[in-house]
Order: structure tokens, then C-alpha cells, then sequence
């Protein structure tokens, strides 16, 4: 199913970025289908709350808010990033260590008063929040003393009016005519290049995130009219030690994908009852994994006791 979008475009510093009217049918996702093939009952949980005959959208929603520890140190770690690089963009100063980590300790703080499954769940009986920050503080510190951190400030600063920083919204985009979500971390121009930086505080995993740059490569030839193989991601892994991917992206390789996100878009869309509108079919058609390694991380696990 080809679905038409009517666009309008907010100005950029770069190029317009588009817009879209909201309109309620599915937009494909890396995470949306990854946990649509992890578990058909967390995919219903996770996005069809408020058809649930059993639970009330209150309680699924407030399992499904939840954090964990891996998750909450990686969202950290985004945002410090994010306040750094907008830094950056008003001043060159030399950043004083002392106080940026002071305020990431604080953040961190600040964090960890969310929900956590761990301690929902009764895995553990307090957070470790030096831990956790250790954690953050390894990974900023890795990035900041990288050589790609120093390549961007004295390569990337001089176009940094035309940097993209997490830009608001979700990331929505438009692959082989579907509704898609692909936001990036940071692109910046470098000569005729754009750039892409993701950053990741977990394990490599080289099919799930290739397949996630490969999105954010296909968002950035929509709204700024690229050629995909003058896009260039890298996937930077904060810790243990700083290290990267850095990925080569030909057309042929575009279109795969846009196959891929067709394919997947309708797999998922099999399980709505009504398309358009993106209303489920019956909670019962959505089965439970029979992999039990999985429901020991899953924020609803008590709904399937």
C-alpha cells in the first residue's frame, strides 16, 4: 500500500527540512519493526495501548514508559552530547572539564529518578547511580578526547550553522512512498559531504545498526536532495573504548533498503484491521515470543504471567 503525503517544508539553516500533516497510518521504524519481530504481543502493548480489552491504557503506558539502565545511560550520553555540540555552535571556548562533568553528574542525578525496570522488578534493590555515571562519564570523556571529536571542531565548526542536532520531532521521512521515522544524532557538511554521526553506549551489533544508518542515510537524501553516496554515517561507539564503523553507501544499496522498509511496512500492516487508520486486529492475533530470554527484559512482563 503507497501512501501520498502532502508536504510543506520549515526552513533550515542547511536546506528546508520537510514536513508532513499528521495522518494516523503506521510509519515504519528500525526499533517499531524490530519489536514487531521480537514479540507480536510487546509490538500490541507497545503501540495499541488504548484497544487493549484487558489492561487499561493507563497501566500498559505506565510499564511501557519505564527505563532500564543500559537505556537510561545511553539517553544521557545523547543529551550531554546534544548540549555539547549546541555549545559548540555559540562558542569555541575551551570546555572547562571540571564543570562539564559536574553537570553531567547532576543530569545524571536527575535521570535516575525515572522508573526503572530493574527496580520495578524487584532485580535489584537500589540503583548504583556512581556506577551508572562512571558509565557516562567513561563515554563522554572517550568521544571528547577522540580524534574524530577534534577533526569535527576544526573541520565541521566552520559550517556549524548548517548542523542538524537531533532535530525536533520524530525524524519522519518518506521511503518508496510509505511513512517512515529515521532521526539522526548529528549531521554536519564537511566540503560536499554530509556526515552522519550516531552514538551508541551498547554492544556492536552490525546488522541492527547498519540497517538504522542506513535509514538515517535515506532521511538525509529526502530533505536535503542528496545523492546517498555523498552521505556519510559513522557509528561511533563511546566505551569501552572509543572506536567506529564507518559505513559506504551506494544507490544499490538505497534501494534494498527501500525494498526492505516496503516488505516489513507491510508485515506490519497485516496486523491492522483497518490500514488507514492503523486500528489492530484481535490482542489474540498478536502471539507472545516463545523465546523466554527476551521476557526477561520486556517492560510488560507481568502483563503475560
Amino acid at each position: 500500500m503507497t501512501t501520498q503525503f502532502s508536504i510543506t517544508e520549515v526552513t533550515n539553516k542547511m536546506t528546508p527540512i520537510k514536513q508532513f500533516p499528521f495522518t494516523p497510518i503506521l510509519g515504519w521504524s528500525a526499533s517499531r519493526y524490530d519489536t514487531f519481530k521480537t514479540c507480536r504481543r510487546r509490538y500490541y502493548y507497545t503501540y495499541y495501548a488504548k484497544f487493549d480489552p484487558e489492561h487499561s491504557a493507563e497501566k500498559i503506558n505506565r510499564l511501557k514508559q519505564m527505563t532500564s539502565i543500559p537505556l537510561e545511560i545511553g539517553n544521557i550520553v545523547h543529551d550531554i552530547i546534544k548540549v555539547l555540540l549546541e555549545r559548540l555552535q555559540k562558542t569555541e571556548q575551551q570546555i572547562d572539564a571540571a564543570r562539564f562533568y559536574d553537570y553531567a553528574r547532576k543530569i545524571t542525578g536527575q535521570y535516575c529518578q525515572k522508573t526503572f525496570s530493574e527496580i520495578y522488578y524487584k532485580e535489584i534493590d537500589r540503583l548504583d547511580i556512581d556506577d551508572i555515571y562512571e558509565n557516562i562519564r567513561l563515554s563522554l570523556s572517550n568521544l571528547m578526547n577522540s580524534q574524530r571529536f577534534m577533526w569535527v571542531v576544526r573541520n565541521a565548526i566552520t559550517n556549524k550553522d548548517q548542523w542538524v542536532i537531533e532535530p525536533p520531532g520524530f525524524g519522519q521521512t518518506v521511503i518508496n512512498g510509505l511513512k517512515a521515522y529515521c532521526k539522526v544524532d548529528f549531521l554536519f557538511p564537511v566540503d560536499d559531504v554530509l556526515y552522519i554521526m550516531d552514538w551508541k553506549t551498547g554492544k556492536i551489533d552490525n546488522h541492527k545498526h547498519h540497517k538504522q544508518m542506513l535509514g538515517y542515510t535515506a532521511w538525509a537524501a529526502f530533505h536535503f536532495d542528496r545523492d546517498p553516496e555523498k552521505i556519510q554515517p559513522i557509528i561511533a561507539y563511546l566505551k569501552p573504548d572509543y572506536s567506529e564503523d564507518t559505513l559506504h553507501i551506494s544507490r544499490p544499496d538505497i534501494d534494498g533498503f527501500e525494498n526492505t522498509v516496503s516488505t516489513e511496512t507491510n508485515e506490519m500492516y497485516e496486523f491492522c484491521y483497518d490500514i488507514a487508520e492503523n486500528i489492530p486486529k484481535g490482542k489474540d492475533q498478536f502471539e507472545k515470543t516463545a523465546i523466554a530470554v527476551f521476557c526477561d527484559y520486556c517492560n510488560f512482563r507481568e502483563l503475560c504471567r
